[in-house]
């Protein structure tokens, strides 16, 4: 196979096909939600692809064209090639990430890939290349019925607590094996709950890692016939999962957060970013945390930052800048941390830039950070530091997303569109339905 370091084009693609006798490739994209969606074509079309894109259907993907403007084109992007390790190598099969096209061949602005690719356009303008490294937890049940973990472990536990821990090598073998580097793995805080860190990269690289990333995660799972979930909030009483992402700008190899003399070794890009983050969080937590489920993790008392803070080590703040080691000026980041882990990556990093980018052009005043544990102060305390929350749910996050012109350039009018009307349809069949916990606690008394 071609070198790892080979500029990945056109060329790249159909060499390493036939050097490692793919007989399949699949096309990925994602809808406006976070699912991802693929369709295959055999290497015999795969020129074709490449040059022209592939065309398909765009009306049954939610959030694309309507019925009478359906016909969209999957442009295969060759730098995303790679062979899927988990399939047999004999009769290969490999994927590629694709931008969305009109017929016309001009950029669809629907594609949630091409969305992010237009925030990170605003910040090369800026001079700024923008890094991301997300953390993403999950859990391992033994269905997908209901959610019956697999352990009892805890915190960095090990065998025989943590019986998974061959499934999350096996997953990290996969992910190297596609070219994405792990930082670290262990088990969670809640029983049965992992995470796999990745290193760092630019977030559209890194956006298409985390979807592939959370595909790996469920296909080790059914291959071991246990269910990976990435769903928030999945068992009472316990930790949800979340994505913490850790963000910085770099200005070429430089990190423009990093200021030597600075008291936190903030430089003032960065005082400001995260002054936009700590502004903009509230209209932007929909895309965020876009389900139902999401609102029961960002709760006092599960780790889940639901207080609208900074600090250097208090993890009860929702941005979180970790302590500077000398020498180590290109970590200086900062680590937002009330995301999840089913959020759409490509909306996510593109609400983020977008309200971080607005911190530094307006120059937003940065508060003194809370070191403080913001759980154990009571409501008068956090009002008197300024200390406000997160939307309690998901229809009041919508409602203030749907006032925000900052999500609204960020995504686009159509995807911003698209997305309230989804979210509100959601929420109105929340409200609808009735639940166990209703029927357990109100029949027998009303």
């Amino acid at each position: 196979m071609p070198k790892t370091n080979a500029v990945r084009d056109k060329e790249y693609v159909l060499r390493a096909v036939e050097e490692n006798n793919v007989r399949f490739i699949r096309l990925w994209f994602t809808d406006i939600l976070e699912f991802l969606k693929s369709f295959a074509i055999t290497r015999n079309e795969l020129e074709t692809a490449l040059t022209d894109g592939m065309g398909f259907d765009g009306s049954s993907i939610e959030g694309f064209a309507r019925i009478y403007e359906s016909d969209m084109i999957a442009m295969p992007d060759p730098t995303t090639f790679q062979i899927l390790p988990w399939r047999p190598q004999e009769d290969a099969v490999a994927r590629m990430f694709c931008d969305i096209l009109e017929p016309s061949g001009k950029p669809y602005d629907g594609c949630p890939r091409y969305a992010l690719k237009r925030n990170m356009e605003k910040a090369k303008k800026k001079g700024y290349t923008f890094n991301v490294g997300p953390e993403l937890e999950f859990f391992y049940f033994k269905s997908a019925q209901s959610p019956e973990g697999l352990d009892n472990g805890g915190y960095f536990d090990l065998t025989p607590l943590d019986v998974a821990s061959d499934l999350r090598r096996e997953t990290v073998q996969n992910l190297e094996r596609m070219g994405i580097i792990v930082e670290y793995s262990h088990h969670e805080v809640a029983p049965s709950q992992h995470e796999i860190d990745l290193r760092y990269n630019d977030a559209l690289t890194m956006a298409d890692s985390a979807m592939t990333y959370r595909l790996i995660v469920k296909e080790v799972a059914l291959q071991h016939g246990v269910h990976a979930s990435f769903m928030p909030k999945p068992i009472f009483g316990q930790n949800g999962s979340g994505m913490h992402v850790h963000q910085s700008l770099f200005k070429g190899d430089k990190n423009a957060f990093f200021d030597a003399d600075d008291k936190y070794y903030l430089s003032d890009t960065a005082k400001h970013y995260i002054a936009g983050l700590l502004h903009h969080v509230p209209e932007i937590t929909s895309v965020l945390n876009q389900w139902v489920n999401s609102y029961k993790r960002l709760v006092p008392g599960y780790e889940a930052p639901c207080y609208i803070s900074w600090a250097n080590r208090n993890r009860s703040a929702l941005v979180r800048v970790p302590t500077y080691k000398p020498g180590k000026e290109k970590a200086t980041r900062a680590e937002l941390r009330s995301p999840d882990p089913a959020c759409n990556p490509y909306l996510a990093f593109s609400v983020m830039l977008s309200a971080g980018l607005e911190g530094i052009e307006k120059k937003y005043d940065l508060p003194d950070p809370i070191e403080e544990d913001i759980y154990e102060m009571s409501p008068a305390d956090r009002l008197k530091k300024g200390i406000t929350t997160l939307p309690g749910s998901l229809s009041e996050a919508v409602k203030l997303t749907q006032e925000s012109e900052l999500v609204r350039k960020a995504l686009g009018d159509h995807i911003f569109e698209k997305f309230i009307a989804n979210k509100t349809i959601e929420w109105d069949n929340y409200r609808l339905h009735v639940s166990k916990y209703e029927i357990d606690k109100y029949l027998p008394i009303l």
